[in-house]
């Protein structure tokens, strides 16, 4: 949802083809699909996919000797999925160290805790485990994460994953550490009252 956002401000189709998003025929579902969003390279929706894109597009750039670097942006529930640790064993195996992921580690997936529908912990240790670097910072401190991504940028011979601790649905009080919003819909009371609590913080 987010992304098609930024696609539409970013002047890939009318901002206001966003107003038919989710709805019976429209080309922006849930899950963007590539063949019918222009800006999309890649369709997305099935847990784990990302992470193995990401590594085809860095081992991509490596071969080709182009210096550029693929970021990647993965949920801990995500994590569950055996997709996950094949794309962190080739990234290893392959020295991508142009290749950086982010896990949103908020400890909460659709059907509740991580820990309880299927444990991740010693989460760092298994990164660490599977070839990579491993760094871990408060996802809302700003600072924090730029100063993580900066020294990732300069390591060298092995991928890096940045742990980004959150709290889901930070800043809307009803919302916060509640697993049922992962999937939960807003009327016009409820899009207030989210509003006026960001707006208090």
């Amino acid at each position: 949802m987010g992304y098609a956002v930024v696609l539409a401000h970013k002047g890939y189709f009318d901002p206001e083809l966003l107003r038919t998003f989710n709805h019976s025929g429209s080309a922006f579902g849930m899950h963007l699909d590539g063949n019918k969003v222009t800006g999309v390279d890649a369709s997305t929706g099935s847990l784990g996919h990302g992470l193995s894109v990401a590594v085809g597009l860095a081992l991509g750039a490596k071969i080709q000797g182009k210096s550029w670097r693929t970021y990647c942006i993965v949920g801990d529930g995500e994590c569950n999925e055996g997709s996950i640790w094949e794309a962190a064993m080739a990234a290893s195996h392959y020295g991508l160290d142009n290749l950086m992921a982010f896990v949103d580690r908020n400890h909460l997936m659709i059907d509740g805790p991580t820990e309880d529908v299927m444990a991740l912990e010693p989460f760092e240790d298994k990164w660490r485990a599977f070839g990579w670097s491993v760094q871990t910072v408060d996802g809302h401190d700003l600072a924090a994460l730029s100063q993580a991504i900066e020294t990732s940028q300069t390591h060298e011979g092995d991928p890096t994953i940045i742990i980004c601790n959150t709290v889901k649905g930070k800043g809307v009080d009803f919302m916060e550490n509640e697993a049922g919003w992962h999937y939960g819909g807003l009327d016009s009371n409820l899009i207030a009252r989210a509003k006026a609590s960001i707006g208090g913080q």
